[in-house]
């Protein structure tokens, strides 16, 4: 049997301050493998990431390389034997020369946790992807990616895991819900407009998500949403947490994510969780995650459905024209998702998965 790291430190990014999924899984992350018993320890590091200045990459290269570094590391500054340092992906794909001088050092190479692919600069991150140790997938979807555009070796997948949360009660009229950082690729603007085609029914619906990460197409959203006349039905109900959170989803009927790109769409099941069928966009992650509450991972039964969108509203309004004027269909959908519920993983799967795989890695 490999042994197991005594300690892990994670070093993140410092410029995403949103409560996107990759902050809630890294964390998330970390809190199991204390559980577990491994010394833990979340390093933010400063940057425009995910391709920072040259001196934050520089900074990134001395935390790796000799120096003072997380917890289990000797006086020289390089990790020990009992220490396994892993790198958002999000800090890592962008600055490989700072991977290659771990590496050059002969010291302990450094994980990447990698969340979604650097689609605008491939020449970065193949360089980043071979000097790590390994790469740590948080998507199967992810995994293939980086697996067919750069041959990619020593890649593996630790999908999210799941709180356990209450079944949501619902509300009257049916009450949507969608919970995204206002952002380009959350696509809240061809949700609006479809909904606005969808208003001669009775619902209700709530945008939870900061806008804050993009104030630009923050603004577009708001703009459309009053274009649209859509105030007295959909509330901006910017980023909340903890209670604030839970209420949103008490009240909701049916949970939305319409990313154009997703690696994996934790509020995917995050709304499982919640007993919430969910919509999402095809050629996505998301579709991943929606199949964990399926029986066997059965895409035709799914705890909720699948739509093909372009930028084009009308298929997106349809599905939901076809759940709010169908109860039957609103009662098997709710169904599927609270016996999905009972499938997710939750995050000591997670934790153990990530342990097991630098251990059975460690040399």
């Amino acid at each position: 049997m490999q042994p197991r790291p005594a300690a892990v430190r994670l070093l993140v990014p410092g410029n995403i301050q949103h409560n996107s999924g990759g902050n809630v899984y890294n964390a998330a992350l970390m809190g199991g493998l204390s559980q577990l018993g491994v010394s833990v320890a979340i390093e933010p590091v400063d940057g425009e990431w995910p391709v920072a200045a040259t001196e934050d990459r520089r900074r990134l290269a001395g935390l790796l390389g000799p120096g003072p570094a997380g917890p289990g590391t000797d006086s020289g500054g390089a990790s020990d034997a009992g220490t396994v340092t892993i790198v958002d992906g999000l800090v890592a794909s962008g600055a490989p020369e700072a991977l290659e001088e771990a590496a050059a050092a002969g010291g302990q190479r450094p994980w990447i946790l990698l969340h979604m692919p650097l689609l605008d600069h491939p020449e970065l991150e193949i360089r980043s992807l071979r000097a790590a140790a390994g790469v740590i997938c948080t998507s199967s979807s992810v995994a293939a990616e980086i697996t067919q555009r750069h041959g990619a070796t020593r890649v593996h997948v630790a999908l999210p895991g799941t709180e356990p949360a209450e079944p949501a009660a619902g509300s009257d009229p049916r009450h949507l819900i969608s919970v995204a950082a206002l952002l380009p690729n959350k696509d809240q603007l061809t949700l609006l407009r479809a909904l606005a085609l969808v208003k001669d029914l009775p619902w209700t619906a709530a945008l939870v998500g900061s806008g804050e990460a993009d104030p630009e197409y923050a603004g577009a959203v708001r703009a459309a949403w009053k274009e649209l006349r859509l105030e007295d039905r959909v509330r901006l109900a910017g980023e909340v947490t903890g209670q604030a959170l839970e209420k949103e989803w008490h009240a909701a009927d049916l949970s939305l994510l319409v990313s154009k790109v997703e690696a994996f769409g934790m509020a995917v099941t995050e709304s499982l969780a919640h007993g919430l069928p969910v919509v999402v966009r095809s050629g996505t992650g998301a579709v991943e995650a929606l199949s964990l509450g399926a029986v066997g991972g059965d895409e035709t039964a799914l705890p909720g459905a699948v739509v093909v969108l372009d930028s084009d509203p009308a298929p997106l309004a349809a599905v939901l024209r076809d759940w709010l004027a169908s109860a039957e269909l609103q009662a098997t959908w709710r169904r599927a998702a609270l016996a999905g519920r009972e499938r997710l993983p939750g995050w000591d799967a997670t934790a153990r998965g990530v342990l097991d795989i630098i251990s059975r890695e460690a040399r």
